[in-house]
């Protein structure tokens, strides 16, 4: 089993609750889970050697939202390439904007540049189409996990 860092990007609380339905699943799986609602950098890198998932909304223009923008930008100016970082992404947004789920798109566009070893798909959340995000990534979760082991 995996220690498993969820990184929340989160403005009205859905990523949130995704990731506190993920941290159920993947505890039943087994796994040992850790949530940061406002990661650091040095929180990251503990889990370099391990996996991580990133559960983000998206804002304004597909933006990040700003509890999870400073974790960004410490990745992006100070990290650089992490070969060894295993994770998964978790993306939320509303279709009905041009830049659909650019925050979780966002992330993983850098860890991909950054060397990072991407398990399974990205999740795409459509709040116009999903009323509970939550539920919704359930199957998604369960079998992610699974990859993980």
């Amino acid at each position: 089993m995996a220690k498993i860092g969820i990184f929340v990007g989160t403005v009205y609380g859905n990523a949130l609750a995704v990731a506190e339905e993920a941290q159920q699943i993947l505890e039943q799986q087994g796994h040992e889970i850790e949530v940061f609602e406002e990661g650091e950098l040095e929180q990251w890198q503990s889990y370099l050697d391990q996996v991580i998932l990133v559960i983000t909304s998206t804002t304004g223009q597909g933006d990040l939202p700003d509890n999870i923008q400073p974790l960004y930008c410490s990745l992006r100016d100070e990290l650089g390439y992490q070969p060894e970082l295993r994770y998964g992404v978790i993306a939320l947004g509303d279709g009905s904007y041009e830049n659909f789920c650019g925050g979780g798109r966002t992330f993983d566009e850098l860890l991909q540049e950054q060397g990072a070893i991407r398990i399974g798909e990205i999740l795409l959340v459509d709040a116009v189409e999903e009323a509970e995000p939550e539920v919704f990534a359930q199957p998604w979760i369960k079998q992610w996990g699974e990859l993980v082991e």
